[in-house]
């Protein structure tokens, strides 16, 4: 049956926080719209199986970690012609009954839009630049290393777009890969994230496949969620070194 439900939303999970989780889902699951919420497992050993029952949640256990694109992938075929609407979700990531049905009210009303985007919050309250120009390599270096962070002020505050009034929605080159709501014919018709990103800067560069597609993404302030953002790379070497991997898999592919 075509569009047998309205919303579906993947969260790839990799040896989570259950409490920040369980809030994630709650979040989703109190949306007052027919639902379906992949949990897509890339713990070694299953960790999250048999833990999560709800009606509207289905367990994918891979027992391997294949990335987060990829994961995110695995219910493409899933999602075709069964949802109107998909979710990209962090699992750290929390928000109101109302946000998903007011985002979605805004992509009806914009046939251009593919995806969209709430404005994003610390726990704290502080705000997340969650809405970005396409960076530059001085830039993504900068903003790493915090000695050189003060002599590229400028670029770094043109990236996030403190030139503009970022408590009105306009339409951004990107917006990051913690909560953004798609288009399910249009998220499928990209074929997901680029799998070659294993980890960091898939959420970038299927920006830029949406742009090839023709259509736009949008920064909503109006709406806002939480997200706890861990910021690994900064606290893992391994992750580190995915990081740059993936950033210069991202030149490489997007030089032109």
């Amino acid at each position: 049956m075509k569009n047998s439900i309205q919303i579906s939303a993947s969260i790839v999970l990799y040896k989570e926080d259950n409490v920040e989780l369980l809030k994630t889902i709650e979040s989703f699951l109190n949306t007052r719209l027919t639902k379906k919420l992949y949990l897509i497992d890339n713990t070694p050993n299953k960790q999250f199986e048999n833990v999560f029952h709800q009606q509207d949640i289905e367990y994918i256990g891979l027992g391997k970690n294949i990335g987060f694109g990829a994961g995110h992938n695995i219910i493409l075929e899933k999602i075709k012609n069964n949802s109107k609407y998909h979710l990209i979700l962090n699992p750290d990531v929390t928000f109101s009954s109302t946000t998903i049905p007011t985002l979605i009210e805004e992509l009806e009303n914009n046939k251009k839009l593919a995806m969209i985007a709430p404005k994003v919050l610390f726990p704290d309250g502080k705000h997340q630049y969650s809405c970005r120009r396409y960076p530059t390599s001085t830039e993504l270096f900068a903003r790493r290393f915090q000695l050189f962070s003060r002599v590229f002020k400028n670029k770094i505050n043109y990236g996030i777009y403190q030139d503009k009034d970022l408590t009105k929605p306009f339409i951004a080159e990107y917006v990051t890969g913690c909560f953004q709501l798609y288009k399910t014919a249009d998220f499928v018709a990209l074929k997901g994230f680029d799998e070659r990103y294993f980890l960091y800067m898939e959420d970038v560069d299927i920006c830029r496949k949406i742009d090839k597609l023709g259509k736009q993404k949008m920064y909503f302030p109006l709406e806002e969620i939480t997200h706890v953002l861990k910021k690994g790379s900064e606290k893992n070497l391994q992750l580190f070194f995915r990081h740059v991997l993936s950033i210069f898999q991202y030149f490489k592919k997007w030089k032109n």
